[in-house]
């Protein structure tokens, strides 16, 4: 079979294909949606803007170059992706913009492969591919669809000089992630893992702040507001209650992109913001009505409007109230930030994902994850815990 692969691959003109691990379904999500070309064993960025070789960008992510296959700048959704050469060569003369870097980070082929039993057409095959070669044939076939290059000729030299050709050449210093002991690959990727903690935890504290005052001027509305404004709002929770998270990150991803394409991380942020500023204006809501009615009363009778009885004695007391089931939101919001990895924010969760593609398994990276969002989560839940303590209203002496 490794003969069969190497005549085969001898005739092959074209750089080795690296999947990446989401698939076909990515790849096309990629190059359509995002309107970027790449190769397998090139890096191409939109505009030549920063680019990196291969190896530069797989040494700042952590993960070994045969494993990369994109990376995110958020603000432009600008991707440096490792695709084939012949296909971003293709793309490249139907859509502008786009640049692809000359270096060459390896060479590969493509391989024909034949069942054992096949070794007569296995022959047959490969004398007619090089008596193409010889009598120019297979040059202009290359030509009329457009894929011919300056590699073909001296491939093709080389092949009709007998010539060993390896399959791939230019990964020879890489080790793959899945050869190296479980220490060594923690530690290789512990540093993306950490950067990727940094943004879920940055993620999660811009998204609970915003559904904090998101929430506060929704419960307000439901509470201190008109017919049709409470009305209004009670729909607007109920809607987001009743619907999955996911879906509506799907929504503002995906749904809105014909009419306004945000930045994966803006709409992750704000899924999450609306999401749980519904939960958290219920939250609010519940608290602000819990305020005895008499010491509403008392302040007003001592001349305080509405906005003053809110903020010095209603809203007080509400927020103390209110403090437990914000941190448990807190702490699950957290948790749900790992569903903005769907849409390619590259987050604790997506980081994982691909440190267990890399490794083969997910034990290492699972066990790993899990434990870097409790120790996220816990410091979060025992501030509250202190804060809870040291606001507590003592009991009125009997």
């Amino acid at each position: 079979m490794a003969d069969q692969r190497q005549a085969a691959g001898d005739l092959a003109p074209h750089p080795l294909w690296f999947s990446p691990p989401d698939g076909d379904e990515t790849r096309r999500r990629v190059l359509t949606r995002q309107r970027v070309i790449a190769e397998a064993l090139t890096v191409i960025s939109a505009d030549g803007v920063q680019a990196l070789s291969m190896r530069a960008l797989a040494a700042r992510l952590g993960v070994v170059p045969g494993a990369l296959y994109r990376h995110v700048r958020s603000k432009e959704q600008l991707y440096d992706l490792i695709l084939d050469n012949v296909l971003a060569e293709r793309r490249q003369r139907t859509i502008g913009g786009f640049v692809i870097q000359p270096d060459t980070i390896a060479v590969g082929h493509y391989v024909g492969v034949l069942a054992p039993s096949n070794g007569p057409l296995r022959d047959a095959m490969n004398e007619t591919l090089r008596g193409a070669m010889r009598d120019g044939t297979l040059e202009r076939i290359f030509r009329t669809w457009r894929v011919w290059n300056d590699d073909q000729p001296k491939l093709y030299d080389r092949i009709l000089a007998g010539q060993p050709i390896p399959a791939v050449t230019g990964l020879d210093a890489v080790t793959p992630l899945a050869a190296l002991s479980p220490w060594d690959a923690t530690l290789r990727y512990l540093p993306s893992l950490l950067r990727a903690s940094v943004v879920t935890i940055v993620l999660s504290c811009l998204s609970m702040g915003l559904a904090v005052v998101l929430g506060v001027l929704i419960a307000s509305g439901r509470v201190y507001g008109g017919r049709f404004t409470r009305v209004a709002l009670s729909a607007y929770v109920e809607l987001i209650r009743g619907t999955p998270i996911l879906l509506q990150l799907f929504v503002l991803y995906y749904g809105l992109a014909a009419a306004i394409r945000l930045p994966a991380f803006a709409a992750a942020l704000l899924g999450l913001a609306l999401n749980y500023a519904a939960y958290e204006s219920e939250i609010y809501r519940g608290a602000l009505e819990a305020i005895p009615a008499g010491q509403l009363e008392a302040a007003r009778t001592l001349g305080l409007s509405e906005r003053q009885v809110l903020t010095l004695v209603r809203g007080p007391q509400a927020f103390r109230l209110a403090l437990p089931p914000m941190t448990n939101d807190f702490v699950a919001l957290l948790k749900d930030s790992s569903l903005v990895s769907v849409l390619t924010v590259l987050e604790l969760t997506k980081q994982t994902q691909i440190f267990a593609t890399n490794l083969g398994s997910w034990v290492l990276p699972g066990t790993l994850c899990a434990a870097m969002y409790l120790a996220m989560s816990l410091p979060v839940a025992a501030a509250a815990r202190r804060l809870e303590l040291r606001w507590r209203t003592p009991p009125l002496a009997g």
